[in-house]
């Protein structure tokens, strides 16, 4: 996305449901009832939409199948898929798509019922993920962030206590979230108490295994401004994906994000510095600290001793998760579009107990795979244009 899309569409509703259990309905039923809730919020209805973008695991072909579902015949339909990055890629496209009237309203969804269903996290990936990696019997996709994780402690000096206090963070913003799967009180002990998962990432090093749904409405800045709810643009995204497989990175500790983020920081004419609040993918505690290092939040190797000090808990200079993430508040099967649905609740001020004051810019990261695909997307209030 260029400069010249800045602020070009805005986001104009938002929802999210079911995160603590389906009710018994179907990944589809689930997504139309929040996708329902998402246009309600914007003052617009099923029949508005003409730009359809979802991402189910379930269903390959996710765009006919639900435009079918709901009933639609978008004018525009994408149904990418980079794991659970595809919905800021798919923020992105709509934006292009808005901006060249190919669309007027945009419906980004997803939802998974894979808690209730089958127990366990639930991935849209057949068969052996990598024949490389196979025959050392790693679980996907936890040995290949631990596999980063212990490269990072071990050229870094990065310590299991770093990584816990990612974990207590998350916690601490999913108790002012009345919405969040796990509430209870947690601390460092705990987490580093928890039964090993893959050395060195423990349980409470890893994400929830939840349901839940998500939904965004995207409409040009000219319509935006006449809908029910205050508009968040999107002032800049960026899309970068180096490899598949773990084996194939070429370093460990060095994502994508580094350039997804220095791309979309360019098309939003702003720097790390202006950023208020931050959203991203955390399917694994070492996750977040090196996000935060390829966002430019610190420096490569200081991201342990950057959150130790309880800078991105409630009271922080740096706000991040602030629904509590995907190790706190849900994580059913992808968490990408939960980061955009917290980022504009908190934009709008609506985010309750845990809204950051005077929010002005947020950055949201989505990575799917094994740090494979990063996509970066940036937004902001009218302040902010």
């Amino acid at each position: 996305m260029s400069g010249a899309l800045r602020g070009k569409a805005a986001f104009v509703g938002a929802a999210t449901g079911f995160i603590n259990g389906a009710g018994g309905l179907s990944a589809a039923e689930m997504m139309a009832v929040t996708a329902a809730d998402a246009l309600r919020d914007a003052g617009l209805s099923i029949r508005d939409v003409d730009g359809l973008f979802v991402g189910m695991q379930t269903e390959f072909l996710s765009t006919l199948a639900f435009g079918e579902y709901l009933g639609i015949r978008p004018r525009f339909s994408d149904n990418s898929r980079v794991g659970g990055s595809s919905f800021l890629c798919h923020a992105e496209q709509a934006a292009l798509a808005l901006d060249a009237g190919l669309c007027d309203v945009a419906l980004i969804c997803y939802g998974s019922n894979q808690r209730s269903a089958v127990g366990r996290l639930q991935t849209s990936v057949a068969g052996t993920w990598s024949d490389i990696e196979a025959p050392y019997n790693a679980r996907f996709p936890v040995s290949s962030y631990a596999l980063s994780a212990a490269r990072h402690m071990h050229e870094f000096g990065t310590r299991p206590e770093d990584l816990a206090s990612v974990a207590v963070s998350a916690r601490r913003w999913a108790q002012l979230n009345p919405d969040a799967f796990a509430r209870e009180p947690l601390d460092a002990a705990e987490v580093l108490a928890s039964p090993r998962v893959s050395t060195p990432l423990g349980r409470l090093d890893c994400c929830l295994v939840t349901d839940g749904a998500a939904a965004v409405v995207m409409t040009r800045a000219d319509r935006a401004r006449d809908q029910a709810r205050k508009p968040v643009y999107l002032l800049g995204s960026a899309a970068e994906h180096w490899h598949k497989q773990i084996s194939a990175m070429e370093d460990l500790c060095v994502t994508a994000a580094t350039r997804s983020s220095q791309r979309a920081y360019a098309a939003a004419g702003i720097g790390s510095g202006d950023v208020d609040l931050v959203q991203v993918y955390d399917a694994f505690t070492i996750s977040t600290i090196m996000l935060l290092e390829d966002l430019g939040f610190c420096p490569k190797g200081e991201g342990g001793r950057f959150v130790s000090g309880g800078v991105i808990a409630p009271g922080g200079s740096l706000p991040v998760n602030t629904n509590g993430g995907g190790l706190s508040c849900c994580h059913p099967g992808m968490y990408g579009l939960f980061t955009l649905v917290e980022a504009i609740r908190q934009l709008r001020g609506e985010a309750g107990d845990r809204q950051v004051a005077d929010a002005e810019i947020a950055l949201c990261q989505g990575s799917g795979g094994a740090f494979s695909s990063q996509v970066t997307n940036i937004l902001g209030t009218g302040a902010a244009l």
